[in-house]
């Protein structure tokens, strides 16, 4: 008998609602997954928490402008909304060393995840993308 992959149906207790302020970027894991939240004034993005460009931890110095997130690192921007990559490390600037530092990983998304409030928690559901 073949079994179907199917998608987590769980929901994880991260933090507490008020542990999240407006404005605000945590990183937490959710057992070895490491996963950002950011809290804004529609809603509460979820997102995997480190740069797929070079693994850096986007919750630390990350820039959140037009609901993007900037990293730090190479300055690789993905949308908090769908995790697409709307820049690919145009950082540094010079233009051999930027294409070789660009060049280092394939771009691809960044995964995005399911948030709720309940009970005083943000629950969050891992896509299994």
């Amino acid at each position: 008998v073949m079994k179907l992959p199917i998608e987590d149906e769980t929901w994880h207790r991260v933090i507490r609602s008020d542990k999240l302020k407006l404005g605000k970027k945590k990183m937490k894991n959710i057992g070895l997954k490491s996963v950002m939240l950011y809290r804004d004034d529609s809603k509460i993005h979820v997102t995997d928490a480190l740069c797929r460009h070079m693994a850096w931890p986007l919750a630390y110095g990350g820039k959140i402008s037009d609901d993007c997130i900037t990293c730090p690192l190479h300055q690789t921007r993905y949308s908090l909304e769908k995790g697409e990559v709307k820049e690919w490390s145009p950082f540094p600037l010079f233009p051999l060393y930027g294409r070789i530092v660009g060049s280092l990983r394939r771009p691809s998304p960044l995964a995005v995840h399911e948030a709720r409030e309940l009970d005083g928690w943000v629950e969050v559901r891992l896509s299994t993308a």
